[in-house]
């Protein structure tokens, strides 16, 4: 089968031979300036944007826009596949490789002996394969969790496995005294106006929030992306309102934004 085939979908190689064969002309002498000259670090914004477009269709519950957000987060993949293979590193095979074997390797209740009776029982035998594999039996417990991620969802991430570990609290109801603690010492460092610990006192209190939510199991990326949304709506009804009274929302007095707020919000509630 010849590239062209392959490019043009008449081949036999299948839907991730093709994608892997467009890539490779692209990146090839001859092809598209921009894909060749592109590395890992280049498009890592890409990377990124991809992903979370991706959430946002599983979000909306748009099959059609998540079947091409897919799409183009499998892209991601095969391109990085492809510049590692350029520099005769790995390809997109070593890849899959690694991710069926690692699948296979941490479900020995599956394809071994083991046995998991529940979710919980699955979870915690993952977490023990995870360490030996990486030899982490004298490494911190909590060391590297989620470096990558942003600083929102690792903190839940780090709250989730020390939890695992025992390390949390047994009722709600301490969860949400730290909450309010953690609000007064802001509270205190404002009044002191110590700049350093009003930082400090209002990480410590986002990071007790974020807690409150992984202890409902709430994810707090779901709950401040429905935040702004809600922020965004009722900021354009607000605008609307304004509008319609002959007023730009860069020239209205405050106490006229905050009226208009107020429409808007309860606009919404009837």
């Amino acid at each position: 089968m010849t590239d062209r085939e392959m490019i043009e979908g008449t081949g036999k190689g299948g839907a991730i031979a093709r994608l892997r064969a467009i890539m490779h002309r692209l990146r090839s002498p001859g092809g598209c300036p921009w894909d060749a000259e592109q590395t890992h670090e280049s498009i890592i914004p890409n990377l990124i944007e991809e992903a979370y477009e991706t959430v946002d269709a599983i979000r909306r519950g748009d099959d059609a826009d998540l079947r091409e957000e897919l799409g183009d987060l499998l892209l991601q993949v095969v391109f990085h596949a492809e510049i590692a293979e350029g520099d005769g590193r790995f390809d997109l095979d070593a890849v899959a490789d690694g991710i069926s074997e690692k699948l296979v390797r941490r479900h020995p209740h599956v394809f071994g002996e083991a046995l998991a009776g529940d979710s919980d029982a699955v979870l915690k035998q993952w977490d023990a394969i995870k360490r030996g594999e990486k030899g982490e039996g004298e490494v911190p417990y909590l060391h590297g969790t989620g470096k990558g991620l942003p600083a929102l969802i690792r903190a839940a991430k780090l709250q989730k496995k020390a939890a695992k570990a025992g390390f949390d609290w047994p009722v709600e109801t301490g969860v949400l005294s730290k909450v309010r603690e953690e609000l007064l010492e802001l509270q205190s460092a404002i009044d002191a106006q110590d700049m350093a610990a009003v930082e400090e006192e209002m990480g410590d209190l986002l990071f007790s929030v974020v807690n409150l939510a992984r202890f409902r199991k709430i994810d707090p990326e779901v709950l401040m992306a429905a935040a702004n949304e809600k922020f965004e709506r009722r900021f354009g009804g607000m605008e609307s309102i304004l509008k319609a009274a002959g007023k730009a929302i860069g020239e209205a007095k405050p106490s006229e934004m905050e009226e208009a707020w107020m429409k808007a919000k309860l606009g919404e509630r009837q």
